[in-house]
This record gives C-alpha cells, sequence and structure tokens, in this order.
C-alpha cells in the first residue's frame, strides 16, 4: 500500500494513496500546485545552491570529498532525500536521475554523507548524519510502496544495513531524532526484523543521557529524561515531534502498550498547555523551542513548518493506534493553520516561523533568507528543511484522508476525494473548509459502516441519509447499511463564526480574543499599517461574512484607541486605551532641576512632567477607519499582498 504510515497493528488501518484520490478543492489544488510547481522550484533551489552538486562533485570517490568546496549546512543532504521522498509519493519524472545522482556517492561500506568522511560519527550533537539516513530511508520507502525495488532502495538498504552494523551494540544515538521512525517503516515494507530491534534502541538509549551537555540543556535533544518518563514535550519542537513519533511506531509494532500510553499522556499535556490556537508547536526563537506551561507569546511564537508537519505526522499515528478522534482534530487544525500557511498561493515561497502577531511590515532579503523570520514568505532559506518538508507531506496528503477497520471507512478530513474500500467506490462532495456541507456519494455499492468526523466547535451537526436527518454530536456522525449506486451521506457542519478566549494563564494574550470559522483561525492583516494594528479593539459581536473569489472572510466591529502624543501609558485604575489622566497618571518623578539637585520643585513637590493632550479628557477610541468595520482573512491566507503586520489575537474593547 502506497502510504507514509503502514503499521502491522492497531484500532485503523490507513487508506493509501492507492485508495484514496483527492480531486479539486482546498486540499487537492494544493496537492497539485505541489507537483506542478513546489517540487521543481525545491530542485531549482538546490541546484542553484549547491546541495544536490555536493552529490554529483564526490561521485562514491571520497578523495573528492572537499569541505570547502561542499555548500549548505551539514544536514542539507537531508534535504534531498525529502525531496526524493515528496517525488516517490508523487511519481515525479525527475526521481530517477536524482536518485542516480544520489547514487553515486555512497560509499561500498553503505556509508553516505557529503559532509563528513574521515571524521565518521564524530558530533552526535550537531552532525546530524544519522538524521539525514532518517530521510533517505523514508524516501526509500515511499519508492518500494510506490514503484518497487530500483536503484534508489538499494541505496537506501545498504545505507540501512551499515546504520545496523555500526551502531546495533553501542550507546550512541543522534542530536535529531528521525532515524528511529524510519527504521521502523523500513522494518515494514521489508519485513527485516534488525531494523526494528535498532530503532528501539535508539529510542530507549535516550535520556539515559546519550549526548553531551550543552548551552541549551540536554532537554533540547529530549535527553534530559528517558522517553518512558517524560511527562510533556519540551525541548526543540521539531525533535519532540520526531522523537514521540518513532516511539509511537516502536510500540505498535513489538507491543509496548507501556510506552504508547506515555507518548499519549505527553501529548495531551502538551496539547493541554504548550500548543498554539492555530496547531503549531515551539514558543522560543532561540532554542525552536516548547516553551514552559502556558507560555504562549503570539509574537514571538515560533510554530515552526515542520513543527507542525511532525505533529500532524504524530497526531495520524495515535489515531490509527487509538482511534481516538481527537488526534484527528488537531491534525485538522494543524493541516489549515500551519501546513496551508506555509508557501504562498503561488507555491514558490515560504514561511518557516509561523507567528500568531507580526508588529513590522518587512519582506526579506533577495534571494536565499539566513533568517527564519520575516513579514514575508521567502523562496529558500539557508535551512530550507520546510520547503521540501511541505513537498513530501502534500505528496503524500491523500494518505491521511481516511482509514478503515472490520466495521467500514472512517473518513477524518472533509476534502472532495474519491475513495476505495473492498469494493466499495464513494465520492466525496465539499466546499470545506468554505462551506460545512458534505457529501457522500456511492459510486459502487458495498456493505459496511461510514464514518465521517465531526469536529468539536460543529454544535448542532446533522446527518442525512435513506430518508432521514438526525443530529450527531461531535465525534464521529455514522451510516451504516447495504450500499448501492447513488445512495448518499449528506453532513452538515455549522460554519458560524465563532470567538475563542485564552486560558488566563496564558499571559501574553490576557484580555485578548480570537475568531474561528469551522476549522480556520481568522487573523486581521494590515499592508502598509492601515489600519495601524498596534492601536486596534475589537469588540465582541457576531462576525459578518464576505465570500471574496470563493474565500470567506469576516468583519468584525473594532475602534482605533490613539494613544495620545507621549502619554503615560500606565494608570491607577484599569484602562482600554488613550493618554492617562492628570491625576492618574503613575509617571515617574522628573529629574531634579539644574544645580540644585536636593532642592524639591515650587511648592515643596517634585517636578512632574503634565501629561500630553487636555488634562483628564483622555482621547475617545474612534470606528477604524472611518467608521469601517476591521476585515479578517484566514490565517493561512496572510502575507500574500506584500508587507504587512498581522495579528491573531486582537485586543477586546471595554
Amino acid at each position: 500500500m502506497a502510504s507514509p504510515v503502514l503499521p502491522s497493528s492497531g484500532a485503523l488501518s490507513p487508506l493509501g494513496l492507492d485508495s484514496v484520490r483527492l480531486t479539486p478543492g482546498f486540499w487537492g489544488d494544493r496537492v497539485a500546485l505541489n507537483r506542478e510547481v513546489i517540487i521543481a522550484h525545491c530542485q531549482e533551489w538546490m541546484e542553484r545552491a549547491g546541495w544536490i552538486g555536493n552529490f554529483r562533485r564526490l561521485g562514491g570517490d571520497p578523495a573528492r570529498r572537499d569541505p570547502v568546496l561542499r555548500q549548505g549546512r551539514e544536514f542539507s543532504d537531508s534535504e534531498i532525500y525529502k525531496l526524493l521522498e515528496g517525488m516517490a509519493w508523487a511519481g515525479h519524472p525527475a526521481l530517477p536521475e536524482l536518485a542516480a545522482t544520489v547514487a553515486r556517492a555512497q560509499e561500498e561500506d553503505g556509508y553516505l554523507n557529503t559532509r563528513w568522511y574521515g571524521d565518521r560519527y564524530t558530533d552526535f550533537e550537531w552532525g546530524h548524519e544519522l538524521y539525514c539516513y532518517g530521510h533517505l530511508i523514508q524516501a526509500g520507502v515511499a519508492r518500494l510502496r510506490t514503484h518497487g525495488e530500483d536503484e534508489l532502495t538499494g541505496v537506501v538498504r545498504r545505507a540501512a544495513d551499515h546504520i545496523c552494523r555500526r551502531f546495533m551494540d553501542t550507546s550512541e544515538t543522534c542530536g535529531h531524532p528521525v532515524v528511529e521512525m524510519a527504521l521502523v517503516e523500513l522494518y515494514r515494507a521489508t519485513g527485516a526484523e534488525r531494523y526494528l530491534e535498532m530503532a528501539r534502541r535508539f529510542v530507549e538509549r535516550r535520556g539515559l543521557p546519550a549526548l553531551d551537555d550543552i548551552e541549551f540543556g540536554r532537554a533540547y535533544f529530549q535527553d534530559d529524561l528517558p522517553v518512558r518518563r517524560a511527562r510533556v514535550f519540551r525541548g526543540h519542537a521539531v525533535r519532540a515531534v520526531y522523537l514521540a513519533s518513532g516511539a509511537v511506531d516502536v510500540a505498535v509494532e513489538t507491543g509496548d502498550a507501556e510506552l504508547l500510553s506515555a507518548i499519549e499522556a505527553q501529548w495531551e499535556r502538551t496539547v493541554a498547555r504548550r500548543v498554539h490556537l492555530t496547531g503549531g508547536m515551539g514558543s522560543r526563537h532561540s532554542d525552536e523551542a516548547f516553551g514552559d506551561d502556558f507560555e504562549l507569546p503570539p509574537d514571538r511564537a515560533y510554530s515552526e513548518t515542520c513543527a507542525g508537519i511532525g505533529s500532524i505526522m504524530l497526531a495520524h499515528r495515535l489515531l490509527l493506534a487509538t482511534g481516538d478522534v481527537r488526534y484527528a482534530d488537531l491534525a485538522e487544525r494543524t493541516m489549515f493553520n500551519v501546513l496551508a500557511t506555509s508557501p504562498a498561493l503561488e507555491g514558490r515561497s515560504f514561511f518557516y516561523a509561523n507567528p500568531l502577531h507580526v508588529r513590522v511590515p518587512a519582506a526579506p532579503p533577495e534571494g536565499m533568507n539566513p533568517a527564519a523570520e520575516g513579514g514575508l514568505r521567502s523562496p529558500w532559506f539557508t535551512v530550507s528543511c520546510c520547503p521540501n518538508n511541505i513537498a513530501r507531506t502534500y505528496a503524500s496528503l491523500a494518505a491521511y484522508v481516511a482509514t478503515s477497520d472490520a466495521s467500514g471507512v472512517q473518513i477524518h478530513h472533509h476534502t472532495p476525494a474519491e475513495i476505495h474500500h473492498e469494493g466499495l467506490v464513494l465520492r466525496v462532495e465539499t466546499g470545506y473548509p468554505w462551506s460545512g456541507e458534505v457529501t457522500v456519494r456511492v459510486v459502487r455499492g458495498g456493505s459496511g459502516r461510514i464514518s465521517l468526523r465531526v469536529p468539536p466547535w460543529a454544535s448542532g451537526a446533522r446527518i442525512s441519509h435513506g430518508g432521514t436527518t438526525r443530529p450527531v454530536p461531535a465525534g464521529y456522525a455514522v451510516a451504516e447499511g447495504r450500499w448501492r449506486p447513488g445512495d448518499e451521506i449528506r453532513l452538515h457542519l455549522p460554519m458560524t463564526p465563532r470567538w475563542t478566549y485564552p486560558d488566563r494563564r496564558v499571559d501574553a494574550v490576557r484580555g485578548c480574543a480570537a475568531v474561528e470559522r469551522g476549522p480556520l483561525v481568522y487573523c486581521a492583516e494590515s499592508v502598509k499599517d492601515e489600519p495601524p494594528l498596534a492601536l486596534v479593539e475589537a469588540r465582541v459581536s457576531p462576525p459578518v461574512e464576505h465570500l471574496v473569489d470563493g474565500v470567506v472572510e469576516l468583519d468584525v466591529e473594532a475602534v482605533l484607541v490613539s494613544p495620545g502624543a507621549d502619554a503615560w501609558p500606565y494608570a491607577s485604575s484599569p484602562r482600554t486605551g488613550g493618554p492617562a489622566r492628570a491625576e492618574d497618571a503613575a509617571t515617574p518623578p522628573a529629574p531634579p532641576a539644574p544645580g540644585n539637585a536636593d532642592t524639591p520643585g515650587p511648592a515643596g513637590k517634585a517636578d512632574t512632567p503634565e501629561p500630553a493632550g487636555k488634562a483628564g479628557t483622555p482621547e475617545e477610541p474612534v470606528p477604524v477607519p472611518s467608521g469601517e468595520p476591521l476585515r479578517l482573512v484566514p490565517y493561512h491566507r496572510w502575507g500574500n499582498q506584500g508587507p504587512a503586520t498581522m495579528r491573531v489575537w486582537l485586543p477586546t474593547a471595554g
């Protein structure tokens, strides 16, 4: 089966790319864009940056390895492997030539890396050798499941066997997890037990500790505690969710219920305390890491695209293992508000970090961006893990849509598609996420249950089939029977816009609210800072919908609060904005008069500057702008109109 995750057991079984075909619609259009634009864009930039040339220049001859000529970071090999995986899932014609270039660089013992040679495996903290192998193996698994054995899969088997010979009986592991889930998937694809055992040992070694301490602490590598003893995801966000994914894979294949339960508990605590409204993971820029509980600043949200993709991978694995709908709920949130946000609408530029508040409209430098931040998407980055991760995820996205079990088919993600399972053929028609109407039409008959996910926000959902309509709660709406061609199931999901409020323990957004509609988070976007979002407060009233070129945008009532000129922004009573009144101003003492440092001013009082504006008459807030409401756009579409300020969490007017 053509699926990136194919467990041998679990509550649900995935339906792969050979069973689910996405048709034009929200996700089908993006998968087509990936095949036609994004994959070629990634390959072009890696040629331009010299990362593919690293393999071409080496050509299997270690004597030609020259660290001066080599281009890119120590992990740049992994980006070529991610692209190969995306090409494999997409059936892209450029794969054979690129795979041959990689194959010629492999050494006789299976070792393959353009950065290291005589100093192999001397830097487990930062060297990324095993990390690169992990992405190579995932590319090979994709090729095995879509094509069968060929030159690329031979390279992968030799590399995996090299890993087993070198690391099976050591205590070493890599600073960046990913090889764990890759090895398990190779075991699933080939049946070779050594790959599963190697993955299990890598998971169990972490936290003993296996790595040196660094300035961010061993938690950065998830090496501060053994996996089973951890209570929450911490450290580097991408590393954390990749490790958790590998641990789930090991737990499922070895029947280790304790390990699976540990990851479930860590996921639950993390989602309750350390995940942004968008589903984004990571609050700290310095180490791309999770913050402490409820440390979720919108403007400093890192929310790396790769962490979002890793979160989707983990949620999908937990869904397959347990059948619990909450994992599909988080996956959907992250898909619409992180995965779909990173690429520009034209598919040739990307966000690396996905903050929920951008204060300064800024454009990145021309060409390759050396930083992860910026008010606009960049065509490429010095660390370009995200574009290639998007390429492979979009290419395999159909495999995340539906599953099966002994009772029938489950549809977790609503998107136009054709689904095949044991002779039953279903056609899904929907305008989701703009419309909440989902129709499943039977094309070829069969029997069994057809279950459609009902998100937790869809209060008042209804399902209709067989001439009856009934309400359904969050979870799954189930229809059962003997299905004939032409039969229909209709699911109605109310899409009323809603205000969302943060937990009061999230200091950074206390007093704010956000707007959601269906699975989408909305934001205010201000191109050229008009209106100035730093001065906008929203009134919590029902948003008004507008359909603009097929996209639902929302208007909310808002006011523009002027701070006054040189006003002191603090007062002795709660305020919503405007300059402080003279009698309430908590201004600091004025500097002493020159030449008389110890003498108070007139009437024995220290001189105090008069607040700007008319004393005692704070400026009234005015509608923004010129009496017009504030327009909100889907968060995943922001930044496509040029440099802009943006915010998801809106201060609320009193």
